[in-house]
């Protein structure tokens, strides 16, 4: 049986394409929000730094009405760490919307989200967004988009997709490129025609696979997914099984059943094929469970997730500072912590140690991990981080294999040369380069995943802003050879203490200071980057010896270059494998792994002559 009243969709894209945007102008015009509220662009990215960083992190249910038939719509992220949140939204729904930016066109990521889309034999309509760029190139972004579909392998119906030509930003789309559009109506309409709904039987017996988890401390797990068969209601008793792990088999009661209506969840008594069902009151709930009636627990298929390929330890915040400034110190906080964040991200893994102070984390890239960290900080969080390793796998005659990137690089002309030079070093090798007549030039590489550690920072100033690299996993390869990270040390305080201008002043001339006067310090403390490649001890809380003829109030005179405040990424991306960067709410401190100068001179002449 076909539920003609309902259309389940998924939103995907390459990062910054337009997505949220788009979700945001559907809901408008559909009615959802009133004619005189208020309403904050990208309703959608609630999460703080979803805000502040203009991505999406977490994929979110929303449900608009058209015509009678109520559209259930998945924003999913677009950048290539939070992969795995497209991965498993797409169980849910019977179609995708592509989104293409018009000027740059078919992007890495949009490969990906792609791919995962025809995979699951899922029709695609594409939608060409940013038409109101004055550099737009549709037509070719058009045929960029079908060479990329036969690249894929794309069945006849969905190389016969419909292209839709909108600008999300304006709130219009229209079917052809010349076309004139004051709304969305015919996104609408090429929704409800060309996306199949929902089958299902509702006489059969109930089943629902969880697709997405999310958390709220009033009532714990929610489990959101799409009623497959049968109806479910409140207070009926059913089972979780799971296709993974044949031996789970848990009876539990439905407590509270909703379904999305807008940005609102409803409750609801009960709900039978195609709806998209949020179910609380379950504890022991996962991605990939399935809830069936108890006479027929048949669980449904769910593919396993990508595996993670970098990971970082997360120890407890042992520094002279530690406890000062955060909420939550102990091993045992950090270690709750860790395991709850399990519950809602599926990419994520996270391994105990030998010692209780440490914990393994693995997740799929840099922007993937620093998200967890600053999430913490932000919640009272005090721990230390080490740098980021990648996670190697062998072969079966024990050859070492390591995770590989495919990086495509969009600069200027004249900054080409130094990012295929810099690039060379760390071990990547150009696939394709072509140059357009805008004066850029696109640079294909592949290139190992150790090799884009810490380079963001370095690419920005590189091509002065200019650049755009977006990075993409591409399977494991051969082991490439060491890599030369950074080819300057650090500055390193000799005492603890506070820091003075007197002292600061005598250290700005070995290299860049990252702080400023007044600050607590201690020894050990990474205070600044040396401009030669070794590591040097200063003394920063050094004083000025005062006399009958020198005054305290000759230091006024001093001038100190402004510090380089490193943010997270920075921080991350700065940090050597003997280094640990320290979180607090309050402070980013970067420091050695041993404090003790003795035993780090020791411990560094033990390591040269092994």
């Amino acid at each position: 049986m076909k539920r003609e009243d309902i259309r389940n969709i998924a939103i995907i894209a390459h990062v910054d394409h337009g997505k949220t945007t788009l979700v945001d102008e559907l809901l408008k015009q559909s009615g959802v929000f009133r004619s005189n509220q208020n309403v904050v662009e990208r309703v959608m990215d609630s999460n703080d730094i979803e805000r502040e960083r203009g991505i999406t992190i977490l994929a979110k249910n929303t449900a608009v009405m058209y015509n009678g038939v109520k559209i259930n719509i998945i924003d999913t992220p677009g950048h290539a760490d939070f992969g795995g949140e497209v991965e498993r939204v797409l169980k849910m729904v019977n179609g995708v919307i592509l989104v293409v930016d018009a000027f740059e066109g078919p992007m890495p990521q949009t490969k990906f989200v792609l791919q995962k889309a025809l995979e699951l034999s899922l029709p695609v309509i594409v939608c060409v967004n940013k038409m109101d760029r004055p550099e737009a190139r549709p037509a070719e972004v058009v045929d960029e988009v079908l060479e990329l579909l036969i690249e894929l392998d794309a069945n006849e119906e969905q190389l016969d997709c419909p292209f839709l030509f909108a600008s999300a930003k304006s709130g219009t789309a229209t079917t052809s490129i010349d076309g004139k559009a004051t709304d969305m109506k015919a996104l609408f309409d090429t929704i409800i025609d060309y996306i199949p709904a929902p089958e299902g039987d509702p006489a059969k017996s109930t089943q629902i696979l969880i697709s997405t988890i999310d958390y709220n401390e009033y009532v714990g797990r929610i489990g959101i997914g799409k009623v497959d068969n049968g109806t479910i209601k409140v207070n009926q008793d059913v089972v979780i099984v799971n296709h993974h792990d044949p031996d789970k088999c848990k009876k539990v009661k439905i407590s509270k059943l909703c379904e999305f209506d807008g940005l609102k969840r409803v409750e609801v008594n009960e709900a039978t094929i195609g709806s998209i069902v949020a179910i609380s009151g379950i504890a022991d709930l996962h991605i990939g469970d399935t809830i069936c009636s108890p006479e027929n627990p048949v669980a449904i298929p769910f593919q396993k997730i990508s595996e993670p390929t970098i990971a970082m330890y997360f120890n407890v915040n042992d520094s002279p500072l530690a406890g000062t400034e955060g909420k939550y110190v102990t091993s045992r906080h950090l270690r709750d912590r860790l395991f709850r964040e399990l519950n809602t991200d599926v990419s994520l893994r996270v391994e105990e140690t030998e010692t209780t102070e440490s914990f393994k984390v693995s997740g799929r890239g840099e922007l993937h991990l620093s998200v967890l960290i600053e999430n913490m900080r932000r919640e009272g969080y005090e721990f230390s981080v080490s740098k980021a390793e990648v996670l190697y796998h062998y072969d079966e005659k024990g050859k070492k294999l390591e995770p590989m990137e495919r990086a495509i690089i969009d600069v200027p002309d004249e900054f080409a040369g130094i990012i295929i030079q810099e690039l060379g070093t760390r071990k990547g090798e150009m696939v394709n380069m072509h140059t357009s007549d805008n004066g850029n030039t696109r640079i294909e590489f592949s290139i190992p995943s150790r090799g884009l550690i810490g380079y963001r920072g370095q690419f920005m100033t590189d091509t002065k802003g200019n650049g755009i690299m977006n990075t993409i996993f591409d399977g494991y390869g051969p082991f490439k050879g060491d890599i030369q990270y950074r080819p300057t040390g650090s500055l390193i305080a000799f005492e603890s203490g506070e820091s003075i201008t007197y002292g600061l002043y005598n250290a700005q001339e070995r290299g860049i200071l990252f702080i400023g006067p007044g600050v607590k310090v201690y020894s050990g403390m990474v205070v600044g980057q040396n401009a030669k490649a070794e590591d040097i001890e200063v003394n920063v809380c050094k004083r000025k010896q005062l006399t009958n003829t020198r005054s305290s109030g000759a230091d006024d005179a001093l001038r100190l270059s402004p510090p380089k405040v490193l943010s997270l990424e920075q921080a991350l991306e700065f940090i050597e494998t003997d280094e640990l960067l320290e979180v607090t709410p309050a402070s980013l401190r970067i420091r050695k792994k041993i404090l003790d100068p003795t035993q780090r001179m020791r411990s560094k002449r033990n390591k040269q002559s092994n």
